[in-house]
């Protein structure tokens, strides 16, 4: 059976969320059923299949932000959090 796509807000919705560095804080859920980022009171939360094991999750939330922002992964770099839910990442254009 082929995994559902993931729900995902507009870019601009997430761009709004973003300093002026260009830094995206997120709260993150690995293991969950479905894979989602959701804007709620004013924060990103993303959604993850992915278990928090060898970086699997924070990968997953990588591809999963790129995909949601129309940018190359590489282009997403992970700042702070490697083990913890609350995460800070930075995208450049």
């Amino acid at each position: 059976m082929a995994k559902p796509k993931a729900e995902l807000p507009s870019a601009e919705a997430i761009r709004a969320l973003m300093d002026g560095e260009s830094r995206l804080a997120i709260r993150v859920t690995p293991g969950a059923r479905v894979e989602a980022l959701e804007v709620v009171d004013g924060s990103l939360l993303a959604k993850v299949r992915a278990r928090p094991e060898d970086g699997k999750a924070n990968a997953a939330v990588q591809e999963l932000l790129a995909r949601a922002l129309g940018v190359a992964a590489t282009r997403v770099k992970m700042l702070r959090g490697a083990t913890s839910r609350e995460k800070l990442f930075r995208i450049r254009d």
